[in-house]
């Protein structure tokens, strides 16, 4: 049986759509939730079962963890066994909001949540549908994104739909994500903040919040090896956020640069598309062109809906501009390199 879809544009149905959403995660579970960052599939995080039931519907790896997702600060502490002073500064400079903590994780943290590890990934999100039904449950919710393991994230209800809608029993519809790509991702269980997956909140931002110099060492984008220790983020894998069809990130002059590397790579211009943000080719020359406007918030905002479109029409293979070598769009230049990730 398909999902049910719940819509949330009335008080009424929003009303209704809470109470469906957090009867049935009392109940063990799964659904899928609207965030500002993207969809979730979301499980109580104090349950085990209900948790593993996210991984069986992904298809996820065991040693990929979850984030969980509270509505106040002190069910946060509660998830962590301390609360360091950096998680106190970020909390309070972007909470509620797409930024998750990495904190030493609480007894109450199930195994499965955390991939076994040490630590915790929590985030209070923003949007009005996640923080109700959170208290509306009265417990955090284990949520990471609703799409099978290492595919596109979603960013509509209807990308939901299309992937796991015969395996959750309720979709909750909240309209388009307003943010597009995944939280920035930090570790503050250390003397420095690290980020583990950046997003649309920048290091430069991290760095203010925390008063230290933007663009610090200790700023580096440190990542843990899973052959010696747990992954403490999720989104940390090779190849992660990835469309079905082909992806090349590249970076052209002209129109004649751009063919010259499409022929060199093989790549008939009739059968692809090329998405483009500040150099924009004709499309008598390159018949299939998306254009999403020269903004680090506008191209994360769009991207996933841009991949998400190409692989429902079935093209073969994707160009995507490079995007700049800058804070603000480290987030989307990680999703890139991920999705064209062999």
């Amino acid at each position: 049986m398909p999902a049910e879809v719940l819509p949330v544009h009335t008080p009424a149905l929003f009303k209704q759509a809470v109470a469906r959403a957090s009867c049935l995660l009392r109940h063990g579970h799964v659904v899928a939730l609207p965030t500002e960052t993207v969809y979730g599939l979301a499980a109580n995080a104090w349950d085990p079962h209900a948790v593993r039931q996210i991984f069986a519907i992904k298809q996820r790896p065991a040693h990929n963890p979850v984030i969980v997702h509270v509505a106040d600060a002190d069910v946060a502490h509660a998830c962590a066994r301390e609360w360091p002073a950096l998680a106190a500064r970020l909390a309070r400079a972007f909470w509620p909001g797409p930024l998750t903590l990495v904190v030493p994780r609480s007894n109450r943290i199930p195994d499965v949540v955390t991939a076994g590890g040490p630590t915790v990934g929590l985030r209070w999100p923003f949007h009005p549908i996640m923080q109700a039904v959170i208290r509306e449950c009265g417990f955090p919710l284990a949520a990471p994104s609703a799409n099978p393991a290492n595919a596109l994230s979603p960013t509509t209800a209807q990308h939901v739909a299309s992937s796991l809608g015969h395996a959750i029993p309720l979709l909750v519809d909240g309209g388009e994500s307003n943010v597009g790509i995944e939280s920035t991702v930090v570790d503050v269980t250390g003397p420095a903040p690290r980020i583990l997956r950046p997003g649309m909140i920048s290091s430069d931002d991290i760095a203010r919040a925390c008063g230290i110099p933007p663009a610090g060492p200790q700023l580096a984008d440190c990542r843990s090896d899973p052959a010696h220790e747990p992954l403490r983020s999720p989104g940390q894998l090779s190849r992660h956020y990835a469309p079905r069809a082909r992806l090349h990130v590249l970076e052209w002059q002209s129109e004649d640069d751009l063919a010259r590397q499409l022929d060199a790579l093989a790549l008939d211009p009739d059968q692809g598309w090329i998405i483009a943000h500040s150099r924009i080719p004709r499309e008598g020359r390159f018949p299939h062109v998306r254009f999403i406007p020269d903004d680090p918030e506008a191209v994360a905002r769009a991207l996933y809906a841009e991949l998400h479109a190409a692989d429902a029409a079935g093209v073969p293979w994707l160009v995507v501009e490079r995007v700049p070598a800058t804070p603000a769009w480290a987030g989307i230049a990680d999703r890139l390199a991920r999705a064209q990730a062999p």
